[in-house]
């Protein structure tokens, strides 16, 4: 009993002593329940995309939350008159504070990586899964934005010159709100306009788009621009507020086939129906057709030539554009083995002579 009555006696009078034990045993007990919900949920995630993506998101800030959520219990408890108790709590409060808006990020981007294993692009026909692609990545990114705002907005807060700063600015809005609107114009439009790009969704990831005059494919969309990856490997940065105030092409909006015209300019002695047989038998044998469309019509005239329009069709553009390259060249070739005459030609006529 002697050596009881010891360790409550130097426990009484050494009270950091007696807080930092209390505040060692409440990060065991903290990290073993971590571990144990853990566990119980990677169990139950096992069937789930959804909530195994949560999981990993997740992983490294809620052990970290587990632990400081406990030492601000054991702080909050220890007595007022400690020494330096309240820097230690307002430390542990940021640490706090910056871990759970770490955990929210990671809530989100969980559910984010969730929806999207749940619905993979990988398929043929994959609108839907695009649409729900590009609503998850945009929304995400603009709620974790959201969450870092509001994150440290509440860090700033527990410093009592922040709040003092707050009473200020409010006394004062009038004009500084003015000037931070201004400021803050880029910032928020284009976050405004990632909303309604996640809601209208007048583009999604992989759509096909026409900016500017280059043809590229979506290849990411962030909080505050879009990625078009242009056909020749070379990548355009666009703001997100630029989609919502200028007009563009998206050749996928609704499906990704698409007709591909292929002009050629003969002479008015061409002969049509074989022309058009020729056409037929090379669209058939050409893996890039999709069966839809195969026509040849005159589709305009000049004083020499006469301008005829292959129209064929493919699933998406770039067999499409492929699709166009084998007809023009086959047509071409066509015509110098079997009608050379009928390539564009400069007629002349040779007048009589003058009578002596």
């Amino acid at each position: 009993m002697p050596e009881t009555s010891q360790l409550s006696s130097f426990l009484s009078d050494n009270h950091w002593v007696a807080v930092l034990l209390a505040a060692a045993l409440a990060v065991v007990l903290s990290l073993g329940i971590h571990r144990a919900v853990r566990a119980l949920l990677r169990r139950t995630a096992r069937g789930s995309l959804l909530l195994h993506a949560l999981l990993d998101r997740t992983e490294r800030s809620a052990c970290i939350a587990w632990p400081l959520i406990a030492l601000q219990i054991v702080w909050q408890a220890a007595p007022d008159t400690l020494p330096w108790i309240s820097t230690v709590r307002h430390v542990n409060g940021l640490a706090l504070i910056a871990v759970l808006t770490a955990l929210a990020m990671g809530v989100i981007g969980g559910l984010a990586d969730g929806l999207i294993a749940r619905h993979p692009s990988t398929m043929e026909d994959n609108l839907a899964a695009r649409r729900i692609q590009t609503q998850a990545r945009v929304l995400s990114r603009s709620a974790m934005v959201l969450v870092v705002i509001a994150g440290t907005a509440m860090a700033l807060l527990t410093f009592p010159g922040a709040r003092q700063l707050g009473a200020t600015l409010l006394a004062s809005a009038g004009v500084l709100g003015i000037v931070a609107g201004i400021a803050a114009r880029p910032i928020f439009s284009n976050l405004i306009a990632g909303l309604q790009l996640a809601l209208a969704q007048p583009i999604r990831l992989d759509d096909v788009l026409i900016v500017e005059g280059e043809f590229g494919r979506v290849e990411e969309i962030t909080g505050t621009y879009v990625v078009l990856k242009i056909w020749d490997e070379r990548r355009m940065i666009v703001p997100l507020q630029w989609f919502i105030e200028h007009p563009f092409e998206n050749w996928t909006r609704n499906n990704s086939a698409i007709h591909q015209p292929v002009y050629l300019h003969v002479d008015f002695a061409t002969p049509l129906a074989p022309l058009r047989a020729e056409l037929e038998r090379i669209v058939r044998a050409a893996p890039e057709w999709d069966g839809r469309t195969c026509t040849l019509v005159v589709a305009d005239t000049s004083e020499r030539t006469m301008k005829l329009r292959a129209l064929i069709s493919a699933a998406d553009a770039s067999r499409a554009f492929d699709l166009g390259c084998k007809v023009r060249e086959g047509l071409l070739a066509f015509l110098n083995r079997e009608h050379p005459d009928s390539l564009p030609q400069l007629r002349t006529v040779q007048a009589e002579p003058l009578p002596a």
